[in-house]
């Protein structure tokens, strides 16, 4: 006997919410998942009548779920906000390139405008390029850096108001993990925020209305409705630390559907005690992004690629920056040191 919909009791059920456990048609899910985003949209204060949103759209289910349903929303709920794609190209061969052809087709269906940003562009240096430097240890760490940089000078460009990105309930909770096993204290006091606050000159307020969708309802989502995305998982990626931390919180949520949201229940709950010293946020000396350093991440990690260092950047060589932002040479020792690290 088929299973009726546990919303409307009429339609033959089409699936099982993994957030809810609820038996629900097609309709019925469609309207519970954007609802549910909306909820937090408001709940949240995520934006303002008028202003100008980019979305940052790589061509993956998230972005594009979130593109789709921004637009839906922005339209039913009269939201007045101006929407735009805003893409980073970081110039990985049969990845990138691929995927930026499947955001080129989201501009043209959802009839918004689109502004594509470039590493090579922006820092002289594509992915490939950096891999064939650092290998596939840590080159997650010049991606990930590069990348938020580049979402912020592309939003500049833009003059956009706020971006929004695709982050959902599994991100956040994996992220929450990750800086748990890390001991990185000052990211997971903030790694669960809904939306940051412009942290200085040249940078723009984002936020995560998907942070509490689930990342299987984002995939039956995309699937019902047809939406256009690209699914292969990037070619460098297999080494990644959040590896570890998906493959943790995927067991768990095996044996606890309700895992995910508890984990980022207890990351937002989280405090630390009075006393406990935390990075002062300032500039970069060289580029003027956020940076609790005298120089930025960024700025250090594109210096060893340019000197053909690209240690410099992974690890703690604080003490070296100062030299860099002076443009004053390594010592032999100095150099020495960085080469034998094994990558």
């Amino acid at each position: 006997m088929p299973v009726l919909c546990s919303s409307c009791a009429e339609k033959r059920a089409v699936l099982k919410r993994p957030k809810t456990a609820h038996s629900l048609c097609k309709e019925c899910f469609f309207w519970a998942f954007e609802e549910e985003v909306h909820q937090t949209i408001v709940s949240a204060q995520l934006f303002k009548h008028g202003e100008t949103v980019g979305i940052g759209a790589s061509g993956g289910k998230d972005s594009t779920v979130l593109a789709h349903v921004m637009k839906v929303l922005n339209e039913r709920y009269n939201y007045g906000l101006k929407l735009l794609l805003l893409s980073v190209d970081e110039g990985i061969t049969g990845y990138r390139d691929d995927s930026l052809e499947t955001v080129k087709r989201n501009q043209q269906q959802y009839e918004l405008p689109l502004k594509i940003v470039s590493y090579e562009e922006l820092y002289g240096w594509t992915m490939d390029a950096i891999v064939k430097q650092v290998g596939l240890k840590n080159n997650c760490t010049f991606c990930g850096v590069f990348r938020r940089q580049a979402l912020d000078r592309g939003a500049m460009m833009l003059k956009v108001d706020k971006i929004c990105t695709g982050h959902n309930a599994d991100d956040v909770a994996e992220t929450v993990l990750m800086n748990v096993l890390r001991g990185d204290i000052a990211r997971l006091r903030r790694c669960t925020a809904i939306s940051t606050a412009s942290e200085g000159e040249g940078v723009v307020p984002r936020c995560k209305p998907l942070k509490y969708a689930y990342e299987k309802e984002i995939v039956l989502y995309a699937y019902f409705k047809k939406l256009d995305y690209f699914s292969t998982e990037c070619i460098y990626s297999p080494n990644a630390y959040r590896g570890h931390a998906r493959t943790f919180l995927k067991d768990l949520e095996a044996v606890r559907p309700s895992a995910i949201m508890d984990v980022i229940h207890s990351g937002e709950n989280l405090s630390v005690r009075e006393g406990v010293k935390m990075p002062v946020q300032g500039t970069c000396g060289r580029c003027g992004y956020i940076s609790s350093q005298a120089l930025c991440k960024s700025c250090v990690l594109l210096e060893g690629l340019n000197r053909g260092l690209p240690r410099l950047g992974i690890g703690k060589h604080h003490r070296l920056h100062e030299k860099i932002l002076l443009q004053q040479p390594l010592t032999q020792e100095e150099e020495r040191k960085l080469k034998a690290v094994d990558f």
